[in-house]
């Protein structure tokens, strides 16, 4: 079924079609696009954001690392995201934190230094997917290469966490979870993980005035992903009303928000995967992050086929999504 191709392919095509919306409020979107927000993409290529861009750099280094460690995974990890902070294609409206983190990196210092504490921005986890659907990774693995690449550039806890429970809800879709499963999964994860530091993925992350010891550190980031998780399943149960999904579970400019949004719109029509991209795009937040992720996540449970044939060709990148989808399916 391809479901790493899928989830690859429909996260770039969500973060293409929230590109447009991301700076709309929800009344202009919907007078240009319907409620349904935009269903096809634009341009040739369709062009994607930062999201899908930093997505690449991520999944590129997990293969240039090979077998995967903290020692093998940072320097990659570190020159991917360094020669995307000066690419000519990264004028995307990157976001701030990554790109301050990024001018901190650059000069050798160690990742810890660099990374931006008190950040937890949605850029923690908008790229992430890779880490879930590489082959082969043990829990472990998983963990800690996705609060890794979270803490590159987001040092804060919550951003950490959403980053880990981003890559285990791809992983399990591809995996067949059923879609209803998710939900109670990855809230019975945050309550599994909640005193559990990764320190040698993490290291020194965790020290910082008024933080007592690296336990109290990351449970403050599960417990809010796991209030995040809460609205979710309060909104799932009062049904689709419709309208901005923003408003019932947060704009998805923060990672707990972006990855509860993100989930609402993939879990209220989780069959129809192109449905799931016009409500994330449809939305007066972080559009085309929501949208991103909605899409990864569509794609890992429904494979490459879920998404129009011809927008294979039509998107932005198209040549780097085929090289690691293609791989990591072989691999399955």
């Amino acid at each position: 079924m391809k479901k790493a191709s899928g989830s690859l392919f429909g996260l770039a095509y969500g973060d293409s079609l929230g590109k447009p919306t991301e700076f709309q409020d929800y009344e202009t979107i919907v007078a240009a696009y319907g409620p349904g927000g935009p269903r096809e993409l634009t341009g040739d290529p369709a062009l994607v954001t930062d999201d899908t861009q930093m997505m690449l750099a991520v999944g590129e280094a997990l293969v240039a690392a090979g077998p995967l460690t903290p020692a093998s995974f940072e320097p990659v990890l570190r020159q991917a995201f360094l020669d995307w902070a000066i690419s000519p294609d990264n004028n995307r409206a990157p976001g701030m934190t990554c790109l301050r983190a990024c001018g901190d990196l650059a000069d050798g210092r160690p990742w810890q230094r660099a990374s931006q504490i008190h950040s937890k921005g949605c850029g923690a986890n908008m790229r992430v997917t890779p880490v879930g659907l590489l082959p082969g990774l043990t829990d472990k693995q998983l963990a800690g290469a996705a609060q890794l690449q979270a803490g590159l550039t987001h040092g804060h806890a919550t951003g950490l966490a959403a980053s880990e429970l981003t890559a285990y809800a791809v992983r399990w879709l591809s995996d067949g979870l059923p879609p209803r499963d998710l939900l109670p999964r990855l809230r019975a994860h945050c309550a599994e993980q909640r005193r559990i530091y990764h320190e040698d993925w993490l290291g020194d992350l965790w020290q910082r005035p008024a933080v007592e010891s690296a336990e109290d550190f990351i449970s403050r980031g599960w417990d809010e992903n796991a209030a995040a998780l809460d609205r979710v399943a309060d909104a799932l149960r009062r049904g689709d009303t419709g309208g901005d999904p923003c408003l019932v579970t947060g704009a998805g400019w923060i990672a707990e928000e972006a990855l509860a949004t993100a989930l609402y719109c993939y879990l209220l029509t989780p069959d129809e995967p192109v449905t799931v991209l016009g409500r994330g795009a449809a939305s007066s937040g972080d559009s085309d992050s929501i949208a991103c992720l909605a899409g990864g996540f569509a794609g890992a449970a429904l494979g490459l086929a879920a998404w129009p044939p011809a927008w294979q060709e039509r998107i932005e990148y198209a040549d780097r999504l085929h090289a690691l989808g293609e791989a990591w399916d072989m691999a399955r």
